[in-house]
């Protein structure tokens, strides 16, 4: 099958495998797949990943032991996980030591034509939401996440640093629901578009204001170091970030202020797929370009670049 592969660099293949079917899990044609930061990371060598990228993905199950799977929409949780451990019988099989992570760890991705899943982890989609919704599911399940994790109160002051992919979601999905982050950045072509989403935003060289929540969003090693500038005393810090590259930054700060910091990664699917289908929110304005799949490079050239958001890519 077509695929973009990475290994030690990033390549459009004609001739990678297809994925074989495996008891439990589904054969998923892929209609859409997104770039996000971590697939950038990764094509410079972050978690010495090899194989086919992507983890956001909108597709149709063309092959399932699963009736019910078959012929359907989906999306999928990215997570597959052994099923047995102490972290899958606590319901936390984000976390279990044997997953296999979507594109990222030991699970050839979404870059391909086609890709596999197991039945579990996919997710039917309302035909009232469209491709070009459905495939940002991924990022809003992350985005849900911050909620779920923190319990903030509707009235509490929350700045989300990063005018990228990540950081336009998460405000998306916190204006959704009824709060009012402000998108502190440093591209003023990026703050413009976010802000004609109804989003407060500011450059970030003129956010001197204290918060009770902050959560960093830039995909820079040095984001956590600038969020305990911004954070007040016994606030929250939240790190959506993954970056290839190592931070040094002195954490006294965050003892003296006691300072909660919390990683958040990936997040569960049915709240995403629920605001997408009730219309909270719209991730459509935030799409910069839709390529075929073997302009793949050329895709992620163009994810790269700052004035862009989500770029997309059409494996069919």
């Amino acid at each position: 099958m077509r695929a973009l592969v990475f290994d030690s660099k990033l390549e459009f293949r004609t001739d990678y495998p297809d994925p074989a079917h495996a008891p439990g899990e589904s054969i998923v044609q892929v209609t859409l797949a997104g770039i996000c930061g971590t697939d950038l990371e990764i094509s410079r060598g972050y978690m010495a990943f090899r194989g086919v990228p992507g983890h956001e993905f909108i597709g149709r199950v063309t092959e399932s032991s699963n009736p019910e799977l078959r012929g359907r929409r989906v999306v999928g949780e990215i997570n597959a996980a052994c099923g047995r451990c102490a972290m899958c019988a606590a319901e936390l099989g984000r976390h279990c030591p044997l997953r296999t992570v979507l594109g990222i760890l030991n699970r050839d991705g979404a870059f391909a034509e086609r890709l596999r899943l197991p039945d579990e982890n996919l997710i039917p989609v309302a035909d009232s939401i469209p491709d070009e919704a459905a495939v940002f599911t991924e990022p809003i399940a992350a985005a849900y996440e911050i909620i779920e994790q923190t319990k903030i109160s509707r009235g509490e002051s929350i700045v989300v640093m990063g005018d990228g992919r990540l950081g336009a979601i998460a405000a998306l999905v916190l204006k959704g629901e009824g709060y009012k982050p402000l998108v502190a950045g440093h591209h003023a072509e990026k703050l413009a578009r976010i802000e004609a989403l109804g989003i407060a935003t500011s450059m970030d060289s003129t956010v001197s204001a204290k918060f009770g929540l902050v959560i960093d969003c830039t995909g820079n090693a040095s984001g956590l170091g600038r969020a305990l500038e911004l954070v007040r005393p016994r606030g929250t810090i939240v790190l959506k970030s993954t970056a290839a590259a190592a931070a040094n930054l002195n954490l006294a700060p965050a003892v003296i202020n006691e300072i909660t910091i919390v990683g958040s990664r990936c997040g569960r699917f049915q709240p995403a797929v629920e605001a997408l289908a009730a219309g909270k929110i719209d991730p459509r304005p935030l799409i910069s370009g839709t390529y075929a799949l073997e302009d793949g490079l050329e895709a992620f050239a163009a994810a790269a670049r700052p004035p862009n958001f989500k770029v997309l890519l059409k494996p069919e």
